[in-house]
């Protein structure tokens, strides 16, 4: 790593000055602390003792902020914790109900320290509740919510396994940044903190307030998967094969958008079978689908490219990261030797922006207790008993 990629870059965010204490854990809680991080606000993750294992320093998840290792477990250990947690205006905790408490750090402790202190709590199936004890990932969120049925292309087919992200970073850690924005807004109105119950598989179910809307107005059948206009079923939604063994992603949803789509194919209208008829859907997919296997993928984008048609190609993620469109917005950026998704959403006058490379632990222990207000021969002594580890042969 160069001088130039390890260098922290000085610009203020939107939630510059907010200071979040993230215990470390995995997935939705590390995106919550991401995406706070990119927007400024000054995360540091307490991370416990033990080797490091895999290589943290290209953990795109754990870019933007800084690691201190304290064993929790020792009195000393725990009162340090807790004086960060005085200074701070948020804790991020994913462990399982109850865990915090007994660990000392629960949000009646922390919380009348700290009456401002906003404490989000991170767990699958929330902090009650029958399944609030047992785990689970993904694939359980979203069964339970009913969201994985609407991945299904027909009901006698057995719904997909998608990889780990829908529940988990969608319907978990976005939708608890999003909470802990909302109550540090409230905070600064009442000046009082209160606590965040993120459950993912109340997120998930937030997802799909879409599909529930439909089905109220009639216009999604739920106990048919596969044949509502988006979900597969219809022939101007849906996926289709190039005669180079590629797939486009074909959406002309809107009348007009079909008639442009329709019209750049050389057909006609007025000699299709009908689109609002849901039983002509099948001819209608096998008509579009011999025409699409009849040149490959970029024939077809070259037509389509600039109309209102709403097809485009389906890319994996090295073509993704070339494309143009991609290319031109910075989509995805190579930050610390390492490519990833460049922070979003876009700010006009405060954008948000990748300050570190992702931590070592361990790497700031001094430089974060000093910064967050502990005495110089207290951390010294912390570090010189064990009960905080520095890691000094990193870079930071």
């Amino acid at each position: 790593m160069t001088a130039a990629d390890s260098r922290t870059r000085d610009l203020h965010g939107p939630l510059h000055g907010v200071k979040v204490i993230e215990i470390a854990g995995l997935g939705p809680g590390p995106y919550a602390a991401m995406l706070l991080s990119d927007m400024g606000a000054d995360v540091v993750r307490v991370d416990r003792p033990g080797p490091v294992s895999g290589r943290p320093e290209v953990y795109a998840l754990a870019r933007g902020r800084r690691s201190v290792v304290i064993d929790m477990k020792q009195d000393e250990g725990l009162a340090a914790l807790l004086d960060l947690v005085g200074a701070a205006d948020v804790l991020i905790e994913g462990f399982r109900p109850g865990v915090a408490e007994r660990l000392g750090f629960g949000p009646a402790v922390c919380c009348s320290s700290n009456p401002r202190l906003v404490y989000a709590r991170m767990t699958g199936w929330g902090q009650d509740g029958p399944f609030s004890q047992m785990a689970g990932h993904d694939l359980n969120y979203l069964g339970l919510t009913g969201a994985l049925t609407l991945l299904q292309r027909s009901s006698d087919s057995p719904p997909p396994s998608p990889p780990g992200f829908i529940a988990d970073f969608g319907g978990g850690g976005l939708m608890m940044a999003f909470g802990i924005v909302s109550a540090l807004f409230e905070a600064q109105r009442s000046g009082s903190g209160q606590i965040i119950d993120a459950s993912m598989v109340d997120g998930v179910a937030s997802l799909t307030t879409l599909i529930y809307a439909m089905t109220a107005q009639g216009r999604w059948n739920l106990d048919q998967p596969g044949t509502n206009f988006c979900d597969g079923g219809a022939p101007y939604y849906a996926t289709y094969e190039t005669a180079d063994n590629k797939f486009l992603a074909v959406a002309p949803i809107e009348p007009q958008f079909y008639a442009t789509m329709v019209g750049l194919l050389d057909l006609s209208l007025d000699e299709l079978p009908n689109r609002d008829d849901p039983a002509k859907w099948s001819e209608l997919k096998e008509l579009f689908a011999g025409i699409f296997r009849t040149k490959p993928r970029d024939h077809w984008v070259s037509l389509f490219e600039g109309s209102d048609a709403c097809v485009t190609p389906i890319l994996n993620f090295a073509e993704a990261q070339q494309h143009p469109h991609n290319v031109a917005r910075r989509t995805f950026v190579e930050e610390f030797g390492v490519v990833q998704p460049a922070p979003a959403p876009r700010l006009s006058g405060t954008p948000a922006t990748i300050t570190r490379p992702p931590a070592i632990p361990g790497a700031h222990s001094r430089e974060v207790l000093l910064d967050w207000g502990l005495a110089s021969d207290r951390v010294g002594g912390l570090i010189d008993s064990g009960v905080v580890i520095e890691r000094t042969d990193v870079p930071t």
